[in-house]
């Protein structure tokens, strides 16, 4: 093959390689960060919240009830209701996992919760566990959706006196349903973004070896289209500004998935009159409860009594 032939050959390989790509990039990449249940993502080894066996006061005999309700665009969606084990009830507490992950993280937690007087609402989020959906929209759907849980609560458990416990993603939609129903009474916030836009580029750096704000935030815009939701209102610190409630932020101060700053940053934008911020040493992005123990499960428990 002459010289002019193989230049010739390697110009149309290399631009259907650039064409190949830019239709990846386009259609398929923004899946990856949206879709739950994509197959490819499956594959990936991600990091996951690690579980600690609460130490209760007493052993109690969990009363639970499978809950199904359906959201504002009529997925059906899975929730385990645990009822308090003591007379008297102190409030219904709604837990929100990190993304990938499902309500069965919370069965110890809910122990705990349900021998120290509180009822507990461990939701699977749109497109995660048993609930219907494909895609996660980090807060934007998944807001609305704690909004009509509540409302079914109401109505058809006569609960009332709601608080939230949310970890990463969850603590995350846990800031934008306490800025848009002030029925949420209190709220524990662990590990959570401040913006999706951020946190997606920051992924970038940390996965790939680089980031590049205009890639990220267009591949984020691209989501937001698949996905059909607006990628700018998933904004947790711009929720964070109408949260009046009193509210308990942690993060550990060696997490390199999200970093400390965006919950100081989502800390500083919050007027609530009853704030605190505890910042768990040691911890990473997946073991503050394992670092903080049952020390910090009585200092959550205290904050939660007081409210």
């Amino acid at each position: 093959m002459s010289t002019k032939k193989r230049l010739k050959l390697l110009k149309r390989v290399s631009l259907a390689t650039l064409i190949l790509g830019a239709l990846v990039i386009h259609f398929f990449v923004p899946r990856l960060i949206s879709e739950i249940r994509n197959p490819v993502v499956g594959l990936i080894k991600r990091n996951k919240n690690i579980s600690f066996e609460v130490s209760s006061k007493k052993d109690s005999k969990l009363n639970q009830k499978e809950v199904v309700f359906s959201s504002f665009d009529d997925l059906k969606l899975s929730a385990r209701l645990t009822y308090s084990s003591i007379d008297t009830t102190k409030g219904t507490v709604i837990l929100l996992h990190g993304i990938r992950s499902n309500k069965e993280h919370f069965m110890e937690l809910s122990n705990f919760l349900s021998a120290n007087g509180f009822n507990s609402v461990a939701l699977d989020s749109r497109a995660h566990g048993k609930s219907e959906g494909n895609f996660c929209s980090f807060g934007v759907n998944e807001k609305e959706d704690i909004k009509t849980l509540i409302d079914y609560l109401s109505k058809n458990e006569n609960l009332s006196h709601f608080g939230i416990w949310g970890q990463s993603l969850g603590g995350a939609i846990g800031l934008q349903a306490m800025g848009y129903d002030n029925r949420i009474e209190f709220g524990i916030i662990e590990s959570a973004f401040s913006d999706f836009k951020s946190i997606v580029n920051d992924y970038f750096d940390l996965h790939a070896g680089f980031s590049y704000t205009p890639f990220s935030n267009y591949l984020v815009d691209r989501t937001g289209q698949i996905a059909e939701f607006d990628p700018n209102d998933a904004s947790p610190i711009a929720y964070c500004k109408s949260i009046n409630q009193p509210i308990l932020i942690v993060h550990g101060n060696e997490d390199e998935r999200i970093n400390i700053k965006y919950a100081r940053a989502n800390f500083s934008k919050i007027p609530s009159s009853k704030k605190e911020f505890i910042e768990m040493d040691s911890a990473n992005h997946s073991n503050v409860w394992k670092v903080g123990g049952d020390p910090y499960f009585e200092h959550v428990l205290q904050f939660m009594n007081a409210q």
